[in-house]
């Protein structure tokens, strides 16, 4: 009897070794993500860095593997550093940029090309860059993980494939996928113990085929019929007088009805994305995750679709409401001025503006807040539930190795718009 007991309690400790799971509770994510969009507008944007840092450690924190959380290290000042660096080395680039407005000919064409190839393959290295910081800054049972390897290596690899992904119009992305997180794998370390991928760039585009398929061919349509009208000739007519529907068709036979096709067409393809990005969304990370190695640890994930869908609509409904709070807002602040200010005095011009900004900033914000307290920790937990490792033991036998990484690719990825948790 006690030995069917113990074999019980190890069984039950064996499952919970290859498992992860999420703990965090819900209201203290949106708690610090409420806290963090109140002080964004108070400090204009400043209170990002903290922001960031904060939620890392909420969700590093309470994401366990085999009942041991990881850790986060990073801090909010190294962030703001990395940031400022980055500032200085992009700052040259958006300065070209500016010279080309002069309209200088052929040197300008060229100086523009040139600083678009240079933000691409900076916003690449940037990626690369906060990866390892990101990674180095990520400690598990007192070791941290790292990532080694060439950031300018890298950058050349996924301009090549993302390339090839817009000249293909999306039909490389699963095999571009494939082959950076291949780079980005075989470059990640747990200590001693070396990472790779093992995910396949045909199965991910035999699932998602079809989904893209139903996106694209509404999308082709759109841009058939708004390329078949002759849009100089229309607004040749815009500009004349009489009957303005006559003249426009005259100009540019079918023109209503082109329109008309492209708009139903292009609705169509919103409609699409709408529903299937969840679906997406959970395609691409069971993929992803499921292609993890370290050594002879293999990662799987039984992410569930449907529950991704319902944190995608669950924010949908918050939206909704956020958005009819806010108008509700607006109609009582554009009473407010009605009746306290004087029509086209210059206070009610400026206090208009105001309001108008401050709507937009609000909404911005809000929309933010939503989809990271909803989806993005929804998402999370959800993946983290449906994480199993096959040998947990090899973990115990890992030995330290790498160092703290420099921020400052966290800081190009931030200028750039292009960081992430």
């Amino acid at each position: 009897m006690a030995s069917a007991e113990t074999g019980s309690i190890a069984a039950a400790a064996s499952s919970a070794a290859r498992h992860a799971r999420f703990i965090g509770p819900s209201k203290e994510y949106w708690r610090i993500a409420v806290r963090g969009a109140v002080l964004l507008m108070a400090t204009l944007g400043l209170y990002r860095f903290w922001l960031a840092t904060d939620i890392r450690r909420f969700l590093w924190a309470n994401t366990e593997i085999g009942g041991e959380s990881l850790e986060y290290s990073g801090t909010a000042l190294e962030l703001l550093q990395g940031f400022l660096f980055a500032v200085a080395l992009v700052l040259p680039v958006y300065t070209a940029f500016t010279i080309t407005v002069l309209d200088l000919g052929a040197f300008g064409s060229f100086l523009s090309t040139s600083a678009v190839l240079l933000l691409v393959f900076m916003s690449q290295y940037g990626i690369f860059l906060a990866r390892r910081y990101r990674l180095t800054r990520t400690v598990f049972r007192g070791l941290r993980f790292h990532q080694s390897g060439s950031g300018i290596l890298y950058s050349i690899c996924a301009v090549w494939w993302w390339g090839w992904t817009v000249l293909t119009l999306g039909f490389a992305y699963p095999f571009t996928r494939a082959a950076l997180e291949r780079f980005k794998m075989k470059h990640t370390w747990y200590g001693d113990l070396q990472g790779r991928f093992e995910g396949s760039g045909w199965r991910l585009f035999i699932r998602g085929f079809l989904m893209w398929l139903l996106v694209l061919v509404p999308l082709l349509a759109t841009a058939g019929a708004l390329l078949s009208i002759n849009w100089s000739a229309v607004m040749t007519a815009l500009r004349g007088g009489g009957d303005v529907v006559q003249r426009v068709e005259k100009a540019s036979p079918g023109f209503l009805g082109q329109l008309g096709f492209g708009i139903v067409a292009f609705a169509v393809t919103l409609a699409m994305v709408a529903l299937l990005l969840p679906a997406f969304h959970a395609m691409v990370m069971r993929w992803w995750i499921g292609g993890i190695r370290f050594g002879t640890i293999v990662v799987t994930s039984h992410l569930r679709t449907r529950d991704v869908y319902f944190a995608y609509l669950r924010f949908i409904g918050l939206l909704i409401a956020f958005i009819i709070v806010l108008m509700i807002g607006v109609f009582f602040g554009l009473v407010f001025l009605g009746a306290f200010t004087q029509d086209g005095s210059l206070l009610s011009e400026f206090l208009t503006v105001a309001m108008m900004v401050g709507t937009y900033v609000v909404f911005m914000l809000g929309l933010i807040t939503l989809y990271n307290a909803v989806v993005t920790l929804s998402v999370w937990r959800l993946t983290a539930n449906s994480i199993e490792l096959s040998d947990p033991q090899a973990i115990g036998r890992v030995k330290a190795a790498g160092e703290a990484s420099s921020p400052l690719g966290e800081g190009i990825a931030d200028v750039l718009n292009l960081g992430g948790i």
